[in-house]
C-alpha cells in the first residue's frame, strides 16, 4: 500500500486519519515517522474518532501508553521516544499489547524499528511549510 495526502490544517490532517481509519481491521500496528511538532498525536486524533472514540485525545510523552477503548476498534497509542534498549521497551508492556484486540499506534518508532511487525504500516508526516505537511502511508499486509 502506497498512499499520499496534503494537508493544510490541523484539522485536515485529522480528517484525513479519520478516513483511513475506517479502512482497518483492528489489529494493526501504526508507526509514525516524522519529527516533533509534524502532527502525529493530531493524526492519532483522527484515528480514534475513525474507530468510534468519543473522548480525548492526548501525547503520550509521559504515560509511555494511552488506551482508548470504546470504539469500533481499540486504539493504543505509546511514545516510544525514551525507549533505548529491549529493557526499556519491555517495560511498556509493548509485546503484551500485541496480544489485545486493538491498533497499535506508535510515535517515535524509529526507536523500536528492529522490534516491528513486518506487516506494520509506516505514516510519514514532512513538513513543506507552517501550514502544509504531506502524509504518506506504506507498508501493510499485502
Amino acid at each position: 500500500m502506497m498512499l499520499e495526502y496534503l494537508s493544510h490544517s490541523p484539522e485536515e490532517t485529522e480528517s484525513i486519519a479519520e478516513d483511513f481509519a475506517k479502512s482497518l481491521n483492528g489489529n494493526e500496528v501504526i508507526a509514525f515517522k516524522g519529527f516533533l511538532g509534524m502532527g502525529k498525536t493530531c493524526f492519532t486524533r483522527g484515528l480514534a474518532k475513525g474507530v468510534g472514540f468519543d473522548g480525548d485525545v492526548n501525547s503520550p510523552t509521559f504515560s509511555l501508553v494511552n488506551e482508548y477503548r470504546g470504539g469500533k476498534h481499540n486504539l493504543f497509542h505509546f511514545d516510544m521516544y525514551r525507549i533505548s534498549s529491549w529493557e526499556d521497551l519491555y517495560s511498556t508492556a509493548y509485546f503484551d499489547y500485541l496480544d489485545e484486540d486493538g491498533i497499535l499506534v506508535i510515535e517515535w518508532s524509529e526507536n523500536i524499528a528492529s522490534a516491528l511487525e513486518k506487516d506494520t504500516i509506516f505514516i510519514e508526516i514532512v513538513y513543506l511549510s507552517d501550514c502544509e505537511r504531506k502524509i504518506i502511508i506504506s507498508g501493510g499486509k499485502n
